[in-house]
Order: structure tokens, then C-alpha cells, then sequence
């Protein structure tokens, strides 16, 4: 005999987990932290951090306009900003005199032809010219020749970094992507129709590609710092499980990094070009309780059974006290015997009603049938 599962959300999708192992390893190799990234080559070579993060958010923003004008979905989008970021943790954007730096937005180019051909969303290499040139010269509009001398070097240089850039990626292409992994997470707390909220937390994650989060955090804590970010802002709380556990911890997500990585992005849209007067992003306080975390929502524990309000025991079949008083009563209930009453009683009382109204109606009938003659014969 099958046993039973005490699991009171059996409808509930498992939760999401990484396809592929291996792929996980080699997504952990691309981690740094705060000192290493304090150590990267252009800042080894005199840059100040600011402006190595300022040059990363260029080449993201060129990548961002030139798949605007290709069309590009922003899973592409995001593998090539993903490539601009390591590649830029092996070569240096300073000019030397014994070599020169990379240009972010030749690299930008380069990681966005590369990501094209990985996502299986192909522009020709002419399209691609184009529109980099475009965007360079700030003028969607302009007419690009294809013989011009703009054209071929933009041409050579995407050809020649292209080698460059899989050997500085190790050629580990394939990419967990926080997208999908949100999507996961909004399906499994049951909050995939929320609109704003879902909104808010693909806008989170769009936001925090121009930034090194993506070398800071894995996928699964970007998705889910996205979504407490979001919940936090719409004013949202997940009910915790059977076990008493809250959704970060159901997502296997520990809380202190969702509140670093949504600190390091709200650093970032403070230091945004044109702020409001007085405008302020509130830091998450890191110390504060699981228990009294606003995207968490407690459930108190019902009967000595251990369920839940609004949920049912499946080892019994009965219904929780929540869920039956909310639960609409029947119309036939009215017809019901009291306990006191007989069932037999109720049942011949409720027939012999139904036959005396039945006899009323024929009479009434009959009536005005008998009524309407007289008054015939009258006016004959």
C-alpha cells in the first residue's frame, strides 16, 4: 500500500535546481572577492576602481544600444555583458608603453558577436558593423559603407578579439542565467501573476548587469536578491513551509548575501548621473532577525495535527479552520434536518409539502378555467 506523503503542498513545483552540476563548478571558478576585485589588472596598473566600474558600465550600455538596433533578446544581452565582465578580470583597459588596453567598447562589440552565436540568435557580421558604427558615432540614422576604412577596422577588430576574448573566458561559454531562475522562484512561491512584482524583479536584474554582480554572486543569489528586492519595494511577504522555514531558505539562498547584493545596488543607483534632490536608497541593515524580515511571512501553527491556516491535512482529509471559513455554505444545507430532528420526519414533511403545493396549483388552474365560462356564456 502506497503510504501517504504529509507534505501539505504536494501541488507545489520542486524547487529549482541547476541543470547540471559541473556547470555549477565551473560558474564558481569566475567568483571574486572584494579584495581581488580591488586587484584586477586595470586597477593594478593605476586606474581608480571608480572609473574601472564606470568603463564597465559603458561597454555594457554599448552592448545594451547595439542590441537594441539588432533586435536582440536580453538573455543575449546579458551573456555579453556577463563576457565583458571576466574578460576584463584577465586584460587591462590602461594604456602602456610596452602594450596597449583594451577598449571596452571594441570588447563590447567582440562579447556581443560571441554571445549571438551561443544563444543561436545569428546577425550578419555586416548588420553587426553597422550598427556598432552607429552607435559609436551616436547617430542611429547614419549611412555606413561598407568599403569605408570605419567599417573595416570595426570589421578586423571584432575578428582579432574574438580569439582573445575565448582564450581570456577559457572558453566557458555556457551560462546559468538569473532569468529563468526568477521565473522558477515566482512559480514556486505562487506569485508569477504579480505583475509589479515580477516587473520589479526583471528590472532588478537588468539593472545589476552594468554593475560586477555577476562576479560577486551566483545566478541563483542574483535571481533571488532580485526577488526580495522587489518584494520589499511592492510590499510583498512569502508564507514559510511546513517546517517553519522561510522562502530564502527554501530557495537554498542564504539571507546576507541577498541584503549585499542588494546594498551593492543600491551604492549604484545613488551614484546614478542625474539624481533626485535628496534622494536616498535605504540600506538593508545586516544584522537584522530572520524572524522579523518584511518579506517574511510567519504562519501560525493550527491544531495539535500541525496544520496550517488555509491548507488541508492530507493524513486525515479535514480541512484547516482557515479554509473552512472562508469556504461558502451550501444552499442545500438549508434543507437539512436539525440534530434533533429526524431524518425520516424531515424527509416526509419536505414530500408532503411538495404534493400539497403541487394540488394548489392544479386547483388554481382549474379556477380560472371555471371563472373564464360564465363569462362567455354571459356576453353570448
Amino acid at each position: 500500500m502506497p503510504s501517504i506523503s504529509s507534505n501539505k503542498k504536494s501541488s507545489t513545483p520542486p524547487v529549482p535546481s541547476p541543470s547540471n552540476p559541473v556547470l555549477l563548478a565551473t560558474q564558481s571558478q569566475w567568483l571574486f572577492t572584494d579584495s581581488e576585485l580591488l586587484r584586477s589588472p586595470s586597477v593594478l596598473d593605476g586606474m581608480p576602481i571608480e572609473s574601472e566600474h564606470t568603463s564597465r558600465g559603458k561597454g555594457v550600455n554599448f552592448i545594451m544600444q547595439v542590441g537594441i538596433l539588432l533586435k536582440l533578446p536580453q538573455l543575449t544581452l546579458c551573456t555579453a555583458s556577463v563576457y565583458l565582465h571576466r574578460f576584463f578580470m584577465r586584460y587591462s583597459m590602461v594604456d602602456l608603453p610596452q602594450r596597449p588596453g583594451m577598449h571596452p567598447y571594441s570588447i563590447a562589440a567582440t562579447a556581443l558577436f560571441l554571445a549571438t552565436k551561443v544563444e543561436e540568435n545569428c546577425r550578419k557580421m555586416r548588420e553587426l558593423i553597422i550598427a556598432c558604427c552607429r552607435v559609436a558615432l551616436k547617430q542611429p540614422n547614419v549611412v555606413v559603407d561598407e568599403q569605408s576604412k570605419e567599417f573595416w577596422k570595426w570589421r578586423d577588430t571584432i575578428l582579432h578579439n574574438e580569439d582573445l576574448l575565448l582564450e581570456a573566458l577559457c572558453f566557458d561559454l555556457q551560462l546559468e542565467q538569473p532569468y529563468r531562475l526568477l521565473y522558477d522562484f515566482l512559480c514556486y512561491l505562487h506569485q508569477h501573476d504579480n505583475k509589479p512584482l515580477r516587473n520589479s524583479a526583471w528590472a532588478f536584474i537588468n539593472d545589476s548587469i552594468f554593475t560586477v554582480l555577476c562576479l560577486q554572486f551566483t545566478s541563483r543569489t542574483i535571481a533571488a536578491s532580485a526577488l526580495y528586492a522587489a518584494a520589499r519595494h511592492c510590499d510583498v511577504s512569502f508564507d514559510d513551509d511546513i517546517l517553519g522555514r522561510p522562502w530564502w531558505e527554501q530557495l537554498d539562498v542564504e539571507l546576507r548575501d541577498l541584503k549585499r547584493a542588494c546594498n551593492r545596488m543600491a551604492e549604484l543607483y545613488e551614484r546614478s548621473p542625474l539624481p533626485k534632490p535628496g534622494q536616498r536608497y535605504p540600506s538593508i541593515p545586516g544584522n537584522e532577525g530572520d524572524s522579523t524580515d518584511k518579506t517574511r511571512h510567519v504562519i501560525s501553527r493550527g491544531n495539535e495535527n500541525g496544520t496550517e491556516d488555509g491548507y488541508t491535512d492530507e493524513r486525515n482529509g479535514s480541512l484547516s479552520p482557515g479554509e473552512i471559513s472562508e469556504r461558502k455554505r451550501s444552499r442545500e444545507a438549508d434543507n437539512l434536518p436539525s440534530p434533533k430532528q429526524n431524518p425520516l420526519q424531515h424527509t416526509h414533511s419536505v414530500s408532503t409539502n411538495g404534493r400539497l403545493n403541487q394540488e394548489q396549483e392544479q386547483r388554481s388552474l382549474k379556477r380560472q378555467r371555471l371563472d373564464d365560462k360564465p363569462n362567455d356564456s354571459s356576453e353570448l
